[in-house]
């Protein structure tokens, strides 16, 4: 039998997929296409939508998740991954409601700790695209099944991660100085792009020495056969590789992140999964636009350092009572003000 977990995991998974397909153009005749502003902005407001009406799924059926069906299950729940929360109802009913909102809380703190984390991702995968001469007709096609590959790799990384935390729980304080660690090394870096040589890269390197790639790109495909019937990829599957493991370099801060909010790796795998895919479609119009937030870099760095900090003096906050309310009004806080001064005090030109 499987669990509940499993099911509505599997679920979740195939709804998702739908969509994704949906989005690509999968069940129309309309081949690869340069992807316009409106069509951006529809398919980003779509992921938005999505993303707020499954906060609310959550905060009403969240039990479905773990199959809470019992108050002897939903202890066993909270104590795995809630340790934290204090269930005061009276009734079975009014507990597990304070732990479904508990659970939407986390889900849309982590949502919006991911989706600013991965807002960085949009310059490299410029880079990428740029580098490896791409053309942007294939940018959408590429994103969506780069952005698949790293949600599998992201899916692997956040349960093999989960559980390590709970076996061993120090690793929470290896997260925390990391995190710090980047956060100083984000503030302090340079601004200066870095440049991509399409041939030296580690990745294109290990796919060329272990798989068959075709020496041209084939239009609008993945994979092509020789006359002699081998099967070989083309240099648009490599560019697919290329952005799906970038993608996980990213998830190594962003991941441990949602982790100080969150110990339920579900809850961390699906404000992951709406976040990654929400900006994959912001890409098209935020990649013209970023330039104007100036400020969210020192923002992001910021926010690096403060849940570092959080994951490192964890005991303290609790103690203390600052709850995932409090983390929520810190980080909409942070990424306020560094929005809002990259718009009050934009760079001048030149």
């Amino acid at each position: 039998m499987f669990s509940n977990e499993t099911i509505f995991f599997a679920g979740f998974a195939l709804f998702v997929m739908l969509v994704m397909l949906l989005d690509l153009g999968a069940f129309s005749r309309k081949k690869s296409h340069e992807v316009s502003f409106k069509e951006a902005g529809i398919w980003s407001g779509i992921w938005v939508l999505l993303s707020i009406a499954f906060y609310f799924f959550i905060s009403k059926y969240g039990y479905l998740v773990h199959g809470i069906e019992t108050t002897e299950r939903l202890t066993e729940v909270k104590n795995l991954y809630a340790r934290h929360l204090k269930l005061n109802g009276a009734s079975f009913a009014e507990n597990l409601q304070i732990f479904q909102n508990n659970m939407s809380l986390e889900y849309i703190t982590g949502y919006l700790v991911e989706y600013s984390l991965s807002a960085d991702n949009i310059f490299v995968f410029i880079l990428i695209l740029n580098s490896f001469g791409v053309h942007r007709k294939f940018y959408k096609k590429i994103l969506v099944w780069g952005i698949l590959g790293a949600i599998i790799l992201r899916f692997v990384f956040i349960f093999v991660g989960s559980a390590l935390l709970q076996r061993f729980e120090w690793i929470v304080f290896i997260f925390g100085a990391f995190l710090v660690y980047t956060g100083i090394k984000l503030f302090f870096g340079d601004d200066e792009d870095e440049k991509i040589e399409p041939a030296r890269h580690p990745v294109v390197k290990f796919v060329s020495k272990y798989m068959n790639v075709y020496k041209r790109n084939v239009i609008d495909h993945f994979f092509v056969k020789n006359k002699a019937g081998k099967l070989f990829i083309t240099p648009l599957f490599v560019v697919v590789i290329v952005i799906a493991f970038t993608d996980l370099v990213f998830a190594v801060d962003s991941i441990p992140a949602i982790f100080s909010i969150t110990k339920d790796p579900y809850i961390v795998f699906f404000s992951n999964v709406f976040a990654v895919m929400g900006l994959r479609s912001m890409f098209f119009f935020l990649s013209s636009i970023m330039g104007m937030f100036r400020f969210l870099k020192i923002g992001l760095a910021v926010l690096l350092t403060f849940i570092g900090i959080k994951m490192l003096a964890h005991h303290y906050l609790e103690a203390f009572g600052f709850t995932t309310i409090h983390s929520l009004y810190v980080i909409i806080g942070i990424l306020g003000v560094s929005i809002g001064a990259s718009l009050l005090f934009p760079k001048k030109e030149l």
